[in-house]
């Protein structure tokens, strides 16, 4: 039965667990937390919107932050039932914690360790569950691992997908026997979409099973261009395409100099890039449990500020920017959902630590979007005819001296 918990109490697991009470208050909706002894505390009025379940005391004793939580959950020490994203306001309460080994780690693959080999080894420890693992939650028509657009909530997101496509032909203004590359090709959705409409799809990517999968999608389909395995740094195309399509890429490639300069050499004057991606307000901001547990190397969300500048330095036209994070939103909790529904499968193909851990990732980004904590955007940018300037440190401190005169 549960019971109001004292706040003034003796006893370490005592007084850690009114810590973590008055942590919970914080979600401000009525929730409980049991102990291993089987003891249950309850918090606010009326029947609890979630449960936070101890199997140990451990985790009182590890902290109450947000990795040593989510270690906790993954690890299999505590449970979390009920409302996901009602738990998940408490967020708003717990310290973010990068250990020191984590953020130098980060550092020495971000500025020692080549970009092209940090992007291959992260696509494969990402992606070395098999498509099986993915299929499992993402849309099931053209399998998409980035989020869809939504006209309303009510869609699918099979339907949202569809939509992502259309904004991508319309942006880039593709007609049939145009040339389109498609970088993080994925399951072959756009060369799906624009195989069908006429247009020759370079499909490119690091991923050894997107690969087979693609290759074997253009033989059975009869799609009309080819499938490239590497990386986008390191592409270089016997001429131009007419257009470039990447889809929840750029998060992979920090270096927007070095992707600018690519895109440039890949495209003709006048031809167009469309983006769309996950980001932050401030580039390199993640929390250690995304990075421990889902996504590894320099994956990084992105910066618009940044790569709008790098754009524009490089010759481009912004012609389009939009913010869908209303629609990463919608498309993570359909993802949460579904992954939820698979969970006997998931667990018994991938084991529990995998589902735990990418349970969090799910429902924490469906939260993350709803908060603003995490954005979303899509971007249309043309080459110009000639490079952009970049300006110098000259430059930039003699335009900084005449603003203030």
């Amino acid at each position: 039965m549960a019971t109001a918990l004292p706040l003034e109490t003796t006893g370490t697991r005592s007084r850690r667990g009114a810590a973590l009470a008055r942590l919970l208050e914080g979600a401000g909706v009525p929730c409980a937390v049991r102990f291993a002894d089987g003891e249950e505390i309850s918090i606010g009025a009326g029947p609890p919107a979630f449960r936070v379940v101890l199997h140990s005391d451990r985790p009182l004793r590890a902290g109450l932050d947000e990795m040593a939580l989510g270690s906790a959950y993954v690890e299999g020490e505590l449970d979390l039932e009920g409302d996901m994203l009602a738990l998940l306001d408490l967020r708003r309460a717990l310290a973010g914690r990068s250990g020191l080994l984590t953020v130098l780690t980060f550092l020495r693959n971000l500025f020692l360790a080549s970009a092209t080999r940090m992007n291959r080894q992260a696509i494969a420890s990402h992606y070395s569950y098999g498509d099986d693992f993915y299929h499992a939650f993402i849309d099931r028509r053209w399998r998409f691992y980035s989020h869809g657009l939504f006209a309303d909530a009510s869609e699918t997101l099979e339907e949202a997908s569809e939509h992502k496509l259309e904004s991508m032909w319309n942006g880039l203004e593709l007609k049939p026997g145009m040339r389109l590359l498609d970088i993080g090709a994925g399951w072959g959705g756009v060369a799906r979409y624009c195989g069908a409409r006429g247009v020759e799809v370079t499909s490119l990517t690091l991923a050894a099973d997107s690969h087979a999968w693609l290759t074997r999608l253009y033989r059975e389909e009869g799609l009309p261009g080819e499938v490239l395995r590497g990386d986008f740094l390191e592409h270089r195309p016997e001429r131009p395409y007419d257009a470039v399509v990447i889809y929840g890429v750029i998060e992979h490639i920090p270096t927007y100099r070095r992707f600018c300069a690519r895109a440039w050499e890949c495209l003709p004057p006048g031809g167009r890039l469309y983006m769309d991606a996950s980001a932050s307000h401030e580039k390199y901001e993640m929390s250690a449990f995304t990075r421990r547990y889902i996504w590894h190397g320099t994956h990084t969300f992105l910066a618009m500020q940044d790569i709008v500048q790098e754009l524009l330095w490089h010759g481009f036209k912004v012609l389009d920017v939009a913010n869908e994070s209303r629609d990463y939103e919608l498309t993570m909790r359909g993802w949460a959902e579904r992954f939820d529904a698979a969970r006997e499968e998931i667990v018994a193909r991938w084991g529990e630590k995998t589902y735990r851990a990418f349970r969090v990732y799910l429902w924490g980004g469906c939260h993350a979007f709803h908060v603003d904590r995490l954005q979303a955007y899509h971007l249309v940018a043309q080459r110009g005819e000639g490079p952009g300037r970049r300006p110098g440190l000259a430059r930039r401190t003699r335009n900084f001296i005449r603003e203030l005169v």
